[in-house]
């Protein structure tokens, strides 16, 4: 996920019965945001439930930073660029993901979303000085692109599973992310949780006039009751306090550890979706998500060494 941004990673630590608890959770709540996606794309918006996510996580997050801190001030200095944050980390992703779930399924997306650090380690080997690839890391790449093309391609030849555009969509949505975590690499000076703060709150004051001028505000409100549920799910549970509970993961664990929450994010996303809205993944996007936690465990030094 691209909530590790602007952290940087420390060597691999022991975890503790605790890490591994919060790590479980964690993995549970983001698979969850892709089931509450699902769920209130049935009668919000793309560009408007944007909107309601990062406008009600901003508001969660700043009454957590004034009871426990630190300051939000210590954002001021870099104002400016939390807006072009807040596009590639927040805007763009979201829009892509609500789009592409109007027609793919929570378990699919959450796929699709893991293969954001793949995406990550090519931009950092071509835009960077100091993120170059080492032999497992292409390996781990290649076992991820794999799993993409098995889960797009058959959609391509026969139109199985949900459209090639949704797909699409979710690959788009993980591009952006890694972009985000490239370009946060200029707030490792300021602490997570007031950078988290911050490009929630440059993505609100954005999402306000956009959504204002594209839909109008006639029926802004205008939900069911369980689809507000979703809403708060995934914006005070999936965003907020996913956040706090992923920086204090790092803190604990490292973020080398902290990271096997993208192996994790999937199972909890399909079980959702599987047991509360049918779903049911195709054979061979099932082949294309054992290719993609191939590459991330490859990468990640648990199944070959680490380089």
């Amino acid at each position: 996920m691209s909530e590790a941004a602007a952290v940087s990673p420390p060597a691999r630590r022991a975890m503790s019965a605790r890490d591994w608890g919060m790590l479980v959770l964690l993995g549970a709540i983001w698979g969850g945001s892709f089931f509450f996606a699902r769920v209130a794309v049935t009668e919000i918006p793309p560009l408007t439930l944007v909107l309601f996510r990062v406008g009600i996580a901003a508001l969660a997050l700043h009454l957590y930073l004034a009871v426990a801190g630190p300051s939000f001030r210590l954002a001021f200095p870099m104002a400016a660029s939390f807006f072009l944050l807040a596009i590639l980390n927040n805007i763009i992703p979201f829009t892509l993901m609500f789009a592409g779930q109007t027609e793919l399924g929570a378990g699919a997306a959450s796929i699709l979303n893991a293969t954001t650090p793949f995406w990550t380690m090519i931009l950092a080997n071509m835009l960077t000085d100091d993120e170059k690839l080492s032999w497992n890391k292409g390996i781990g790449i290649g076992f991820g692109m794999a799993g993409t093309a098995v889960m797009i391609g058959p959609g391509v030849i026969t139109d199985a599973g949900a459209p090639v555009w949704a797909k699409l969509a979710l690959v788009g949505m993980a591009l952006s992310y890694a972009l985000a975590v490239i370009y946060a690499r200029r707030f490792r000076a300021l602490p997570p949780q007031v950078v988290a703060t911050g490009q929630l709150t440059a993505s609100t004051i954005i999402m306000i006039p956009v959504v204002l001028l594209w839909h109008g505000p006639e029926g802004l409100f205008a939900a069911s009751p369980p689809v507000w549920a979703a809403v708060l799910g995934l914006a005070v549970l999936a965003t907020s306090f996913a956040y706090i509970l992923y920086f204090s993961l790092i803190r604990s664990a490292g973020a080398t550890n902290a990271s096997l929450v993208t192996l994790l994010v999937p199972v909890s996303a399909i079980l959702l979706g599987a047991l509360f809205l049918g779903e049911r993944l195709e054979i061979f996007e099932m082949a294309g998500m054992g290719l993609i936690a191939l590459g991330l465990l490859t990468i990640d030094g648990r199944v070959f060494g680490r380089g």
